[in-house]
């Protein structure tokens, strides 16, 4: 292979200063514009995403409707909500994309790595074995093999059933 592509990162490295307000507020008050904002799901405390900027293929988030990142803030109700988000996004990514395994966490804080850091988030990250980890050692790059709005695209289809 002579090139490995990802126009869809240039973006995010090009503009370190990213766009006003809260992503994920934006995606929580935005109706009807799902697909621009990549979310696949909303119950009343949560959003099921796919992450614009990906770990690997298959990556997406569970998102906290309510704007804090202290998770001692939530309620049981909204704790029970992100949790079963996070089941609901790791089966849908198993019956549509079949990865080997997950990762799934939550960053917070900057030094905790979180690049938004006063939202919550979960991460659900689909894993292959023998996928792309070495890349990171050999080339600092990832290789995501698909792009965002057709796994979107795959994933709003299988979630809909």
């Amino acid at each position: 292979m002579e090139r490995l592509w990802a126009p869809w990162r240039m973006a995010h490295l090009s503009n370190p200063v990213h766009e006003e307000g809260c992503i994920f507020c934006k995606a929580r008050d935005t109706r009807g514009e799902e697909r621009e904002h990549l979310v696949l799901a909303r119950t009343e405390h949560s959003l099921i995403m796919i992450n614009r900027y990906p770990y690997s293929s298959g990556h997406l988030m569970v998102v906290a409707a309510r704007h804090t990142a202290d998770m001692g803030d939530f309620s049981e109700p909204e704790l029970l909500d992100l949790m079963q988000g996070v089941v609901r996004a790791q089966v849908l990514l198993r019956e549509t994309i079949r990865p080997d395994g997950f990762n799934i966490g939550i960053n917070l804080g900057k030094a905790g790595g979180a690049s938004v850091v006063d939202h919550l988030h979960i991460h659900v990250v689909a894993r292959w074995s023998g996928d792309t980890n070495f890349m990171m050692v050999s080339a600092d790059v990832r290789v995501i093999p698909e792009g965002l709005l057709e796994l979107y695209d795959r994933l709003h289809a299988a979630i809909g059933q």
